[in-house]
């Protein structure tokens, strides 16, 4: 299925559904440049931390549909659409290639 405009719909990743690899990691990260407090006060601190346990805190690499299902929790936080345009919201997803082992 396809937009109008030709590009293919995206997953809830964001990353269009027909090229994203099942099998690949995704990197959850906090994305300093967030400008609000609100989000991690309205119990975004705790959920951060609940999966971030074990990491080093800044980031978390994870399987796409654990990542999917952080992110709905996540979208569902006051505070989560606080950010500016080019820092929307406090945690942002990146897609890992094969080659991305440095970012484990």
């Amino acid at each position: 299925m396809s937009s109008a405009d030709g590009i293919p719909p995206a997953s809830p990743l964001g990353c269009p559904a027909t090229t994203r690899d099942e099998n690949a990691m995704v990197r959850l990260s906090i994305d300093f440049e967030f400008p609000s407090r609100t989000w991690w006060e309205n119990g975004g601190q705790e959920l951060w931390d609940g999966i971030a346990e074990g990491f080093d805190g800044s980031h978390v690499v994870l399987d796409p549909n654990l990542a999917e299902s952080w992110l709905a929790q996540a979208r569902g936080i006051p505070g989560w659409d606080a950010g500016s345009e080019y820092s929307p919201h406090p945690v942002h997803l990146t897609q890992l290639e094969e080659d991305d082992e440095e970012m484990l």
